[in-house]
């Protein structure tokens, strides 16, 4: 497999001011945060305003991801809020910069994933 077909899956968790959290896959990390952020989705996220990025961890194996994926949402809440904090210490909000370009998906261009977003406070997980 050259360079250019390897794939790369991830596994992440998007949170809300209120403290809500979603585990989620995807094979374009970019665009589900993008899609996410910007509410272009039906569903739980949308309805519980589920936007910011706060953990995530990337795959060369479909399987294995999609396996992390199911152990992450079989775990209780405060043993999620203990890998968030140990990998996002600050609780930054990745992503929070993504914002559409010249009319284009943000994803597709070069630098679009910016981790310079707002901090969410550790009232952010522990309101839920």
């Amino acid at each position: 497999m050259t360079a250019r077909e390897r794939r790369s899956y991830s596994v992440y968790i998007m949170g809300s001011l209120s403290g809500t959290l979603y585990i989620g896959f995807a094979g374009n990390l970019h665009k589900r945060v993008f899609q996410h952020k910007f509410h272009q989705m039906e569903g739980f996220t949308n309805k519980y305003d589920v936007e910011r990025l706060v953990y995530w961890a990337s795959f060369d194996d479909v399987h294995n991801a999609l396996a992390r994926e199911k152990q992450l949402k079989g775990w209780s809440r405060a043993k999620k809020i203990v890998l968030i904090e140990s990998r996002n210490p600050h609780l930054v909000g990745f992503g929070q910069e993504l914002v559409p370009v010249d009319g284009r998906e943000p994803w597709r261009g070069q630098g679009c994933f910016d981790c310079g977003g707002s901090s969410l406070g550790r009232s952010f997980l522990r309101s839920a």
